[in-house]
């Protein structure tokens, strides 16, 4: 009477954990540099979100002036984003001209990420 065993041996076991190991050395230096690119990415969100609240009020104050809010600085479009500019994030002031501005405005967000937006200046 013979036994017949089956499974990995300990060579097998070993040579899994060393290739997993691999994996994981290569895998985890991607995973950390997310942070970054999140922290960017969220800036770049707002910025969008900041350019386009200024575009719409814009719109709508040059239809309607009784409408819509006044904007001479940057620091005026935050408060056209229902709730305001979120927490974590300043926009750096400067005076806009009437009318749609180049990429004037700057945002920082998380990390001491920036991004740039279009201010729409209008009285």
């Amino acid at each position: 009477m013979s036994k017949q065993q089956s499974g990995f041996t300990l060579v097998e076991l070993v040579m899994l954990i060393v290739i997993l190991g691999i994996l994981a050395a290569t895998a985890i230096p991607r995973f950390v540099d997310f942070k970054v690119d999140t922290q960017q990415a969220s800036t770049d969100g707002i910025a969008g979100a900041l350019g386009s609240a200024s575009a719409i009020n814009y719109a709508v104050r040059s239809a309607h002036s009784a409408k819509g809010a006044a904007v001479g600085d940057c620091r005026d479009v935050a408060g056209l984003l229902e709730g305001g500019l979120p927490a974590g994030y300043s926009i750096t002031g400067r005076e806009i001209a009437a009318g749609p501005t180049e990429p004037a405005c700057t945002v920082t967000g998380p990390g001491g990420k920036t991004a740039t937006f279009v201010g729409h200046g209008i009285s």
